[in-house]
């Protein structure tokens, strides 16, 4: 049976609700996705992002700025976290880099930022795009994929970026995929140990690893001890039942875990033929997880107001 979702209050929660993972594009690439990538070479995001499902519908909707806000008021989230993609191109991660300095400038009791970047720009213009971001407000680094940007992980450039992030006290969130949560297309694996390697090769650098992190303290008691590592519960719906998150927390602390969406793709492609992060809320809810996984670790580890 399809459950009607209404609006919800924000003030008719416990806590406000931060979602830590969620992405925005300027209206210029909205007008015409499969257009602008074409035009921009951005040939992996448009796999990912602008293929349809079987029944037509398109896996995400690009929304604009005041259409999240909305969907954040609907569902009582009172803060999100813009996370930046793992463009192919620098020059596409400065592009949004800017749009984002101008989305936290015009609603930052709303919205917080990370700042995306590819080392292919080299050292001195990673770097200091990098010192820019921080500058222009941005909060973190991410969401980065080594494997898909065509870098690895061991990079000279990406190492310097990293401590660099750590200087500026700037979380890095990295993409990560599960092996064994299903095919599709664009779907890049990323070995769980490079992951265990960065975090215990740069110790000061804080590290989000995002989609509940392939699972990675699940299935490697190493990483459970990982004391800089954090993960984010994005795109849940679509590769776990609504069981991971009471399992996940049988292994992680749960200050360790930061609600995430990835609006706006669609989680419940079966239930809801727009984006629903009601529907989300709601089921992160009914499994009787810890209040501050909804908003107080994302505040605490991103240092957002308390009320944001």
């Amino acid at each position: 049976m399809r459950v009607a979702y209404g609006r919800v209050p924000r003030d008719s929660f416990v806590v406000p609700i931060v979602d830590a993972h969620v992405h925005l594009y300027p209206p210029d690439l909205n007008r015409d996705p499969i257009g602008w990538a074409a035009s921009h070479s951005e040939t992996h995001w448009a796999i990912l992002c602008t293929r349809r499902r079987k029944d037509g519908r398109g896996v995400q909707t690009f929304p604009s700025i005041d259409e999240l806000l909305h969907s954040m008021d609907a569902a009582g989230i009172s803060h999100a976290v813009l996370q930046g993609w793992y463009w192919q191109w620098p020059e596409t991660c400065e592009w949004q880099n800017r749009f984002y300095a101008e989305c936290v400038r015009a609603h930052p009791d709303r919205l917080s930022a990370f700042a995306t970047f590819n080392p292919a720009a080299g050292r001195d213009a990673t770097l200091a795009e990098i010192q820019r971001a921080h500058d222009d407000g941005l909060i973190g680094i991410g969401e980065l994929s080594p494997h898909s940007q065509g870098y690895d992980v061991g990079d000279p450039i990406f190492a310097e970026a990293l401590e660099l992030a750590a200087d500026l006290r700037l979380p890095v969130n990295l993409h990560v995929t599960d092996a064994d949560s299903g095919d599709y297309p664009g779907k890049v694996l990323t070995p769980a140990r490079d992951f265990i390697w960065l975090t215990r090769q740069f110790p000061r650098t804080t590290f989000i690893l995002s989609h509940w992190g392939a699972l990675l303290p699940m299935h490697d008691e190493e990483a459970e001890n990982l004391i800089n590592v954090f993960y984010d519960t994005s795109a849940s719906p679509l590769l776990y039942d609504a069981t991971i998150w009471r399992r996940f927390l049988e292994i992680v602390p749960e200050e360790r875990v930061l609600f995430g969406s990835d609006y706006p793709l669609n989680l419940y492609p079966k239930l809801d033929i727009e984006p629903s992060l009601l529907r989300l809320v709601e089921e992160a809810k009914a499994s009787g997880i810890d209040s501050d996984i909804f908003g107080a670790n994302a505040r605490r580890l991103l240092r957002l107001p308390k009320r944001a």
